[in-house]
């Protein structure tokens, strides 16, 4: 009896009594070919089943999942007590890690700072923070940071840190002319800056910044995302935007 298997089926008849050894030769080739599927005998007559093996054709491959675009990670850093441009309570909070003296820290100040003070610092959406990062190769800049200090005594620190960066005349005796110029107590002014009232005040800021993963200026943290260098508007819009939701 057939072995009845679905498929393309060849039956072949072999006419005139085959030979058991004919209809196994004959098997064996076919079975050498991987087409053999059954054999027997019908009315005395020896009888292959054959199907046609077709070559397994290769399943379209499923596109793998696009991954889940991961948050960026965040770096806890503190603000201290230094100086807050901006609303006490503002979803986000900005962390300027900043060298008076570094100039992609004036670029920032001059090109993308203003834009961010507009659309989210003047808006309650922003706090700027600005701490203290004097390199050393940079000679006058830890006594500039000393400066800003020395003038926030007297509610003068963002006016300090403006001149700084708008004059870039750091060393002493023109900190000394700033205050002068922006109607400082001049005395106290210069009584603090004299006796390094704030160095460790700046080091403080500059040793948290090291742990926090600084080693150049300027350097942000967005809400504890870190933003290196004098980046474009842009960049620093798509990270608070994001943070906004």
């Amino acid at each position: 009896m057939i072995l009845g298997i679905m498929g393309i089926v060849l039956i072949i008849s072999l006419i005139n009594a085959v030979s058991v050894s004919t209809l196994t030769s004959r098997l064996d080739k076919l079975s050498l070919e991987g087409n053999v599927v059954a054999a027997g005998v019908v009315d005395d007559e020896p009888v292959i089943e054959v199907k046609e093996v077709q070559p397994q054709q290769a399943q379209p491959q499923q596109p793998a999942p696009a991954p889940s675009p991961q948050a960026p990670p965040t770096v806890q850093v503190s603000v201290d007590d230094d100086a807050v441009l901006g609303e006490a309570n503002a979803p986000i909070t900005m962390i300027e890690f900043s060298d008076y003296e570094c100039p992609f820290c004036t670029r920032f100040w001059e090109q993308t700072l203003p834009q961010i003070k507009t659309n989210y610092i003047d808006t309650g959406k922003v706090k700027f923070v600005y701490r203290d990062f004097p390199l050393s190769f940079h000679p006058n800049a830890q006594k500039a940071a000393e400066a800003a200090e020395c003038a926030g005594e007297q509610g003068m620190y963002w006016e300090m840190h403006d001149k700084l960066f708008e004059t870039g005349q750091l060393d002493v005796s023109s900190l000394k002319q700033h205050a002068v110029n922006l109607n400082l107590d001049s005395s106290q002014f210069d009584s603090c800056l004299d006796s390094g009232k704030y160095a460790s005040e700046v080091q403080k800021d500059m040793q948290e910044g090291a742990s926090a993963g600084v080693s150049g200026t300027p350097t942000f943290f967005i809400n504890g995302i870190k933003v290196v260098g004098a980046q474009p508007y842009a960049a620093f819009q798509q990270v608070i935007d994001a943070q906004l939701g």
